[in-house]
């Protein structure tokens, strides 16, 4: 597909990625962000982009390529400032993404996004199953033969794992299927 028939969801700079962002300059300046090529659920290729930690733009970079090479649906790839920070509103609009400094919900703790160290993907398709059987975000099902959905047998998943990473799906509590961490 020729270049021009792609679609750009994002094309911010660096700056604009990290505008508001409460994070110290060290991790500020410890992140890279990537372009990344995927199909959305519209069946055309699409343009985002990614914030991560460098040292892991290598992984992220050949997993989206992975990603494009199987046509695997993914919803958008724009960093969380466009959310205004705020992860519920990115999980809500089916919304790709890494860095985000915040904590880990109903924790004091950071979460690894707020180092760049974690992505989350098609949080629609991959929600975050609590113990309580609360889902987010809202309105979301995790139907494992649908579209856009990940399952640990998944290429996706596989190559995440190959790469020392580790699948939210496989935590015992809550199950995380939209998420992704190497620490």
């Amino acid at each position: 597909m020729p270049d021009d028939d792609i679609i750009i969801d994002s094309a911010m700079s660096f700056a604009a990625a990290i505008e508001g962002s409460t994070a110290p300059l060290e991790i500020i300046d410890s992140l890279s962000m990537i372009d990344v090529y995927y199909y959305s659920f519209d069946g055309l290729r699409h343009q985002g982009q990614i914030l991560v930690d460098a040292r892991l733009e290598d992984d992220i970079y050949e997993i989206f390529e992975l990603i494009d090479r199987l046509k695997f649906p993914v919803g958008k790839v724009i960093p969380i400032v466009s959310y205004r920070w705020e992860d519920g509103d990115s999980m809500a609009d089916n919304n790709s993404s890494a860095f985000n400094f915040r904590v880990i919900a109903d924790t004091n703790k950071l979460s690894l996004h707020s180092f760049g160290r974690a992505v989350d993907i098609n949080p629609l398709q991959n929600p975050v199953i609590y113990p309580t059987g609360l889902i987010a975000p809202a309105g979301a099902v995790y139907r494992p033969a649908n579209r856009g959905t990940f399952t640990a047998d998944h290429p996706v998943v596989r190559e995440f794992l190959q790469r020392g990473w580790h699948w939210g799906g496989n935590f015992e509590q809550p199950k995380d299927y939209h998420h992704f961490e190497k620490t």
